[in-house]
């Protein structure tokens, strides 16, 4: 294993004091227990938006703290959920008397732990909803779930969560907001490289010279299918045509298309990839009115992509194009 680490048992510690380092316009971060928050803190009135779970998966959930996206963060260890007096701390933090929204990836950790966090806000007198986000169409079941894994779709709605929470909209209705867009929104990921988990020290998984894994999970789960290498064109069909299908998307529908990095693959790779994914979408009879390329959720140095559509309407691309300023997603002013 080769890795610019020092203690592996201090790994997501002394990312998040360099993270904190670079960032104090934007973030601070509490280290007992661990949440990261917006440096300028949340107006009074306005609903907080949190969402967490664990590392390596950068920018997620850390960098999408601050204007227009998140308003805190709660990073467990590497690929291990935060504990729920984390997520209640963060509550606290961001509760300015509005409510706090939390966006929960459906693995079984992150479910359980905040939903304690949930209960426990109540408890303190915080209205608190929570939002499961399951978009992933390759599998329904796997190592960390029970039904479907969230992923890629998990950026699009922190960021069009947070812009409504800007916008001033209320805890009810930035809540169905978010479960409109886990509705509509369908992503799929694949793996040419397995990740190593610092503490391990050695592959997830194991893959051949020549194998690809088709609907990998971020956290190395097994997909549907391990099959020999493909051209980028061939992956990109086998992605797009379950995502396509299972919603299902129509002609007609103006949609945002993310093809999103999974940690080692070169951003030259994902634009050629987006090349063939917007020409399937468009084939289909939809319009890409918007669209992210870029490594958003990651797996570690995983090599691979994940593509993600989301249905837009009018609403939806006016908190889209609302301004962000985060440390790893931002426009606008």
């Amino acid at each position: 294993m080769k890795k610019l680490i020092n203690d592996p048992d201090h790994v997501v510690r002394e990312s998040l004091e360099g993270f904190a380092a670079a960032h104090p316009d934007l973030v601070r971060v509490s280290f007992d227990p661990t949440y990261v928050v917006r440096a300028d803190g949340v107006p009074d009135g306005r609903v907080g938006v949190l969402s967490g779970g664990g590392s390596g998966h950068e920018p997620m959930h850390n960098g999408f703290v601050g204007r227009g996206m998140l308003d805190a963060a709660c990073p467990g260890e590497v690929f291990t959920s935060p504990t729920p007096d984390q997520m209640l701390a963060a509550t606290q933090a961001v509760d300015a008397g509005a409510g706090v929204l939390h966006l929960v990836k459906n693995y079984t950790g992150d479910v359980m732990n905040f939903e304690m966090a949930e209960e426990m806000g109540e408890g303190e007198g915080i209205d608190v909803r929570s939002v499961l986000i399951d978009d992933d169409v390759a599998v329904e079941d796997s190592t960390y779930t029970a039904g479907r894994r969230g992923v890629g779709g998990t950026v699009l709605i922190e960021k069009l969560c947070g812009a409504a929470a800007d916008a001033g909209h209320t805890l009810d209705e930035i809540a169905d907001l978010a479960r409109a867009c886990n509705d509509e929104v369908r992503s799929m990921g694949m793996a040419l490289t397995s990740c190593t988990v610092p503490s391990a020290g050695e592959p997830t998984f194991d893959l051949g010279e020549n194998e690809i894994e088709i609907g990998i999970g971020i956290h190395g789960e097994p997909g549907r299918d391990r099959i020999p290498l493909e051209s980028a064109d061939e992956i990109v069909e086998r992605l797009m045509e379950p995502i396509l299908s299972d919603l299902p998307f129509k002609e007609g529908d103006d949609v945002l298309l993310f093809v999103n990095g999974m940690g080692a693959t070169p951003i030259m790779e994902l634009y050629l990839c987006y090349r063939k994914a917007l020409q399937l979408a468009e084939a289909h009879g939809l319009t890409v009115v918007r669209n992210l390329v870029g490594p958003y959720i990651t797996s570690l140095e995983m090599a691979g992509l994940s593509i993600t559509i989301l249905r837009m309407n009018e609403r939806r691309t006016a908190l889209w194009d609302a301004p962000v300023h985060t440390p790893g997603l931002r426009w606008g002013r």
